[in-house]
């Protein structure tokens, strides 16, 4: 006999044989790096949950469609205060919230998985008293467990950083795993990387995928489309992310190989090279200053032409931009400047470090100084060198590789975009907001709330949108064959 849970998911099952749209629940949506991959996929993006106030605006900017700034589909909310219950009486939804959602997606903040290996996350389920159980940390979690029983969604999408594989020698997504099977759910997970779907930027992810048993699927990844040698360093992080990695479960998935055979990962120069060259913040930084973050200037037309990346940023369908785009707001570090340009490719802090001792020597040898307790001395080296040990900072500065994807982008870059310096030495900067914004793929016509500062938290924070629409078409194709009638089925097959 069908338990509730199954006879919940089987009408929603039901109801999507009629042909309807897959509604959508995502927790800590952020901006709506994934949300964009969902929609873009087909799927319908009912509700989400985001409690930072900028990124929430933002995701309304860009999903609410007609809906009021104060609607309540559009406003910032806490998971830890609102309930799945909560959210469907706040957003009218006229059904029950068992019924209301058939994709469950979570980003949860690595942090709300600290310290899990005190205990299995059954017992967070099951509700047994330990020490574990009062961790703030693992809050998150249980809030998700929590939207998972009340939802009873039909597929489930976790996204997190690798090290959740290894956390204090812990695996944090088999335990996942093993929680949601035993509430009727096939679980796989694995590594994707971003590069390796068209996303100019090399971004480790770890993605676990749950079906509910009523669908009758095993999991799958999307195959690469790009090829990508990997830097130094990746695989030893792998190795240390994998150490935990339980093979005889069948729930990890190997890590994808992309062929030799496919196209090359999308450079830099590819995915920023018609962008407007930004050179006021050397030349008049006023123009910087009184820039807004929405202002628009015009694109540029490179040598070679248009890349195919540049054309699918313009184009992405409901965010198209015609001849301009915002978004072209950068730091003002003039100290750093002159370090930028003559940088080479490829080189972090400790080459930075290097060069602007040399640039300075060769100032203060040009003025005369060879005092160094002198007052000019010093105040010359304060304006020309950075303060910073190269033994703690060793990546802290990064100059793109106009031929390679970018190093990652983190929340970070709400604070310094140092990890990302242009690799345009006649531009000597670091990246724009529309530029970060390029890097993690969101179109061009895709709108950041906040000022300058939250809009690079926002982008550093998110799902790179082709990347979630690789996952995302992935599901659909597998949840579709499991929509087809039987009969064409086999006629297909047939044939």
């Amino acid at each position: 006999m069908a338990t509730a849970e199954q006879q919940l998911r089987r009408g929603k099952l039901e109801r999507l044989r009629t042909g309807a749209k897959l509604r959508t629940l995502e927790i800590c949506s952020g901006a709506g790096g994934l949300s964009l991959g969902l929609a873009t996929a087909g799927f319908e993006l009912t509700a989400h949950v985001e409690m930072d106030r900028e990124a929430a605006e933002s995701y309304a900017l860009n999903f609410g469609g007609d809906r009021a700034a104060d609607d309540p589909w559009a406003l910032p909310r806490n998971m830890e205060h609102c309930s799945a219950d909560d959210l469907v009486s706040e957003l009218g939804l006229k059904t029950p919230t068992s019924s209301a959602f058939d994709i469950l997606a979570a980003g949860l903040p690595c942090q709300a998985f600290a310290r899990i290996g005190r205990s299995k996350l059954r017992a967070e389920a099951g509700g047994e008293e330990d020490a574990f159980q009062k961790d703030p940390r693992a809050a998150l979690y249980r809030r998700f467990l929590d939207y998972v029983t009340a939802t009873q969604p039909l597929v489930i999408i976790i996204e997190n950083v690798p090290d959740i594989l290894n956390f204090g020698g812990h695996n944090v997504p088999e335990e996942i795993c093993d929680t949601l099977e035993e509430w009727g759910y096939r679980t796989a997970y694995t590594i994707l990387n971003a590069a390796y779907y068209g996303v100019p930027q090399v971004r480790e992810r770890l993605f676990v995928v749950a079906f509910a048993d009523v669908l009758d699927i095993a999991p799958t990844f999307p195959a690469p489309t790009n090829f990508l040698e990997l830097p130094r360093g990746y695989e030893g992080s792998r190795r240390v992310a994998l150490k935990h990695v339980d093979k005889e479960s069948g729930r990890f998935h190997e890590i994808h190989k992309p062929s030799r055979r496919l196209p090359k990962a999308v450079g830099v120069r590819a995915a920023l090279g018609d962008l407007p060259k930004i050179k006021e913040h050397a030349t008049d930084p006023k123009i910087i200053r009184r820039r807004k973050l929405d202002d628009g200037l015009p694109y540029r037309t490179p040598k070679g032409g248009l890349s195919a990346y540049a054309q699918l940023m313009r184009n992405w369908a409901g965010f198209e931009t015609q001849g301009e785009a915002g978004g072209h707001l950068v730091r003002l570090t003039p100290r750093d400047f002159p370090i930028f340009r003559h940088l080479e490719h490829g080189a972090d802090y400790p080459q930075a470090l290097k060069l602007a001792e040399a640039l300075f020597a060769e100032a203060a040898q040009d003025r005369g100084l060879t005092d160094v307790e002198s007052d000019a001395w010093k105040d010359l080296r304060q304006s020309m060198v950075p303060p910073y040990d190269p033994a703690k900072f060793p990546n802290k500065w990064w100059k793109l590789d106009p031929l390679k994807p970018s190093r990652t982008l983190t929340a970070h870059m709400g604070k310094d975009t140092y990890s990302h310096i242009h690799y345009d030495s006649y531009q000597a900067r670091t990246v724009s907001v529309r530029e970060a914004a390029r890097l993690q793929s969101f179109p061009d016509g895709f709108r950041f709330a906040g000022a300058m500062n939250a809009a690079f938290k926002q982008i550093g924070n998110a799902v790179p949108p082709l990347l979630g629409l690789a996952v995302a078409t992935s599901l659909k194709r597998q949840i579709e064959e499991v929509l087809v009638p039987a009969e064409e089925t086999d006629g297909r097959q047939a044939a």
